[in-house]
């Protein structure tokens, strides 16, 4: 049988990649480690097209271990190159981030969109989100205070690494945007755990 077919259907090495019982760990940014039924352990980097096992190292092809990482990898059960896996800062849920997101991150559910409403939990008041940035509540600085946002009395009980959201509150009833000047607008930054959807 020829190492590859071109009539569409699966060869043998791609057959036994997607139901063999092989378990699969990212080790590195492109490095993979796969356990065999057999017991044996193979490295492979993606990345190169390489991996450890005596199919490819001497025959040369693509092994049922490299295609089985790149099922992985699709099927989104393990990162793929350039990702980590991370904890959500916000529910707890498990997902992939690049590798070189700083922690804490937030997974697409609980990231805080521009314009949206959500409730800042020391006051119960509404907000308006301006901007969700990646700086740490720890370095960024309040203008004309000489202190960090983490430092603020009332954001000391949050996590100072936390990254920052800038946010607006909404204008009363009844006031008309066009008599607002800018400067009265006043934005606030807090980091990011201040901050809960509406529920």
């Amino acid at each position: 049988m020829s190492p590859s077919r071109t009539d569409g259907r699966p060869n043998g090495r791609s057959r036994r990649a997607r139901r063999e019982a092989m378990r699969v760990r990212k080790v590195g940014d492109a490095a993979y480690e796969v356990w065999s039924p057999s017991g044996h352990v193979y490295d492979v980097d993606l990345d190169a097209g390489r991996c450890t096992c005596p199919d490819h190292r001497f025959r040369g092809v693509r092994c049922k271990h490299l295609r089985r990482v790149a099922i992985e990898v699709t099927l989104g059960n393990v990162p793929a190159p350039g990702e980590r896996e991370a904890t959500c800062n916000a529910c707890g849920r498990s997902l992939f981030a690049d590798s070189d997101d700083a922690d804490p991150v937030y997974c697409e559910d609980c990231e805080l969109d521009p314009g949206e409403t959500v409730v800042d939990r020391e006051t119960d008041s509404l907000v308006v989100v301006v901007e969700s940035t990646d700086d740490r509540a720890d370095e960024v600085e309040v203008p004309e205070r000489g202190w960090t946002v983490a430092d603020h009395y009332s954001n000391r009980d949050y996590d100072p690494g936390d990254r920052v959201v800038d946010v607006l509150y909404p204008l009363p009833r009844g006031v008309d945007p066009a008599d607002v000047s800018p400067r009265d607008l006043r934005r606030y930054s807090f980091p990011r755990g201040r901050l809960a959807r509406r529920q």
